[in-house]
Formats: C-alpha cells, structure tokens, sequence
C-alpha cells in the first residue's frame, strides 16, 4: 500500500492570534515540520501541506520533501482545505491519504502507523483495490480524532460531501469507518490557544 500524508494548515487561527501554520513548539520547530514529520515516520511515502491564511509566510515553513499547496477558498472553512488536499493526491498514484492537522503538534508517528494498519487488519494491504475501499480514523478515549485513513476510491465522493466548516467527520460516520484505538498514544488533542495552558479539544 502506498500512503500519501495530507497537512490541513489553511485557516486563520481567529482564537490562537494567528494562523496555525506558522505556530512552533517551544523549541522553535515549526508545527509544519512537526505534522509532516509524524506522518512520514508513521509510513507516508509523501506529504501534502494545504495552505490558505498566509500562505506566503507559511511556505517558508514547509519541511523539504513536503509539497505545498494553497487552497484559494481557504476562508469558508475546513472543507475547503480538505478538498484542495484531497485533489492534490488526486495527482498520485497512490491508494490511500492520511489526513491530519497542523494544530496536533503532540500527533505521534506511533498513531499514524496505527491508523495504517488497518490495511493489514482488514487483510488488505496486498491488496490494492481493497486498500482503495478503506476508511479508518484514530479514536481517544472514544472520541474521534486523527489521523484519519481515507482509500482512494472515497476521495471524490468525500471531496463532494464537505461543506464549510464541517470536516470528513459526518462521511466517515455514515461509512462506517473503522475506529482505531490510539488512546495510549495521546496526542490527539488539537491546540485552539496560545500559551502553555491553552485549552484544547478533539475533532
């Protein structure tokens, strides 16, 4: 199976006071690099970065090897990021993307090999056509969360589906996609706030 990592980085960031995409840890590593980072140590062959606010700024920040694209409609929400990403591995010829976020910058490489691993659950993973079928996402303490596993025969009708601020939560439920227990492993808490108490929450 081959797995292309999908970075949603587009929007403002109107509570965190500014775009998330710019965010970086204590250290000084750019979110960016972070998000890319778990996804190709967890299995991804590449990384697709979708950028919207400040786009500009924020390409200085994507990792090398990473591909960057800018999503022109970013401000009407999320599904507008998600369809850019989801048209960007359009272009792949890979079977399945894993979708996350700029803002989980705790994501472990540990989940994204869980969520993968699906394929092997399922018994798919020498299996293309199967792969392409699969939708998973990652679950914390029972509530959803990323990285999300979407097969590619889902990309087009997902991309069809969102809308707004509504991400592919509402899809993955009506197709049953399989939860993933990556409770263990934490960091699937997305960053809504500046500051080392920031509150936080899932998607």
């Amino acid at each position: 199976m081959r797995a292309v990592g999908v970075v949603l980085a587009g929007g403002a960031g109107t509570r965190f006071g500014m775009p998330k995409a710019l965010a970086r840890a204590d250290d000084g590593t750019p979110w960016l690099d972070l998000a890319c980072r778990a996804l190709l140590d967890g299995g991804c062959a590449d990384v697709v970065v979708v950028l919207g606010a400040r786009a500009d700024e924020a390409r200085g920040l994507v990792p090398a090897g990473a591909r960057a694209v800018v999503a022109a409609d970013w401000a009407s929400g999320i599904a507008a990021s998600l369809r850019a990403g989801l048209a960007a591995v359009g272009e792949t010829g890979a079977d399945a993307a894993v979708v996350s976020l700029v803002d989980l910058p705790g994501l472990r490489a540990d989940a994204v090999r869980r969520v993968l691993g699906v394929s092997q659950d399922r018994g798919a993973s020498q299996q293309p056509d199967a792969v392409r079928r699969l939708l998973g996402r990652a679950v914390y303490d029972g509530m959803p969360g990323h990285p999300v596993l979407v097969g590619r025969e889902h990309w087009r009708p997902l991309a069809d589906a969102v809308r707004g601020d509504t991400g592919a939560g509402p899809y993955l439920r009506a197709h049953d996609a399989v939860a993933v227990d990556c409770t263990d492993l934490g960091g699937g808490d997305d960053v809504d706030r500046a500051g080392p108490e920031a509150p936080s929450g899932r998607r």
